[in-house]
């Protein structure tokens, strides 16, 4: 078994992007500018959004970060990203979500200028990304992507699962690991809670992976040896052991799982760390870095 370790993976790409950016800063004479809008005080978003802007930080980007009350009004929401759509020095907008219930969350990812959508999750990327043209892709399916690149996992001809279909991660992520390329090439199952003989479908799996949000759900019985398992899930539960009276969970049971696995993630210090990478991946295309 071994564990598909983000903190190294990430770590090499940032190191790329930092490269490429200071190539691009003295041929073109371009920063690249992530903006990122947070609404409310949620603490994971919180921790999340101050992640990327020390990410950016670290590879040579700026970052702007705007913030608003929970109850601003969906239409000053809209105002805001209509100026950064219009402010040639900003290159990716991201508007982290959950957004309060009275925000129309398709209408505010529809107002993001799909050339600045880093988050790729506008209906033109989307698009794109189905008909297999060049686009951005979400963050989180593309740093699953490029870890199983980096640890040059065979996908050609594999049985993949993916448990979950978000148009965050179930959706693209079947997507990608489907498409024409390297990795990717698989036989996808999408499975979700409708899914029947889940448990079955699971087993047969050469890789899995798990986005549905659910703590400990993939049980070890539900994975065969030797096989690949991609655990998306990041789930706040409460530890009165933790000083900060709460555990990050995936939704593998890693415990009892990671024994009959040939590759797997960890949670945290997995894909989460990945989707950093992927996001300032995402900005630097926007720059119009090669």
């Amino acid at each position: 078994m071994q564990i598909l370790d983000g903190k190294t993976v990430a770590a090499a790409a940032k190191e790329q992007i930092k490269a490429r950016t200071i190539l691009h800063k003295n041929n073109i004479g371009i920063t690249p500018h992530l903006a990122a809008i947070l609404i409310g005080n949620n603490g994971a978003s919180e921790t999340y959004v101050a992640s990327k802007i020390k990410n950016c930080e670290e590879v040579g980007f700026k970052s702007t970060l705007i913030r608003f009350e929970l109850n601003v009004s969906e239409s000053n929401l809209v105002e805001a990203i209509k100026k950064l759509n219009e402010d040639a020095s900003v290159h990716g907008i991201l508007v982290q979500l959950p957004l309060p219930k009275h925000i129309d969350e398709a209408n505010i990812i529809n107002c993001i200028n799909p050339a600045k959508d880093v988050d790729g999750f506008h209906p033109i990327s989307v698009g794109k990304l189905v008909q297999g043209l060049d686009t951005f892709v979400p963050a989180t399916p593309l740093g699953v992507m490029m870890m199983l690149k980096y640890y040059n996992i065979e996908t050609v001809g594999k049985n993949a699962v993916v448990i979950g279909r978000s148009n965050i991660v179930g959706r693209p992520m079947s997507i990608l690991l489907s498409a024409n390329t390297n990795p990717g090439n698989c036989t996808v199952t999408l499975c979700h809670s409708r899914t029947q003989n889940l448990e079955k479908i699971c087993a047969e799996a050469d890789i899995i992976v798990a986005a549905l949000g659910i703590p400990n759900f993939l049980k070890v019985n539900m994975v065969k040896e030797g096989a690949v398992v991609i655990d998306v899930g990041i789930t706040r539960v409460v530890d009165e052991k933790k000083k900060s009276g709460f555990a990050i969970k995936g939704d593998v049971d890693f415990e009892n799982v990671a024994a009959k696995c040939s590759f797997i993630t960890p949670v945290p210090g997995g894909v989460g760390l990945m989707t950093i990478a992927a996001l300032l991946e995402n900005t630097l295309k926007a720059a119009g870095a090669e």
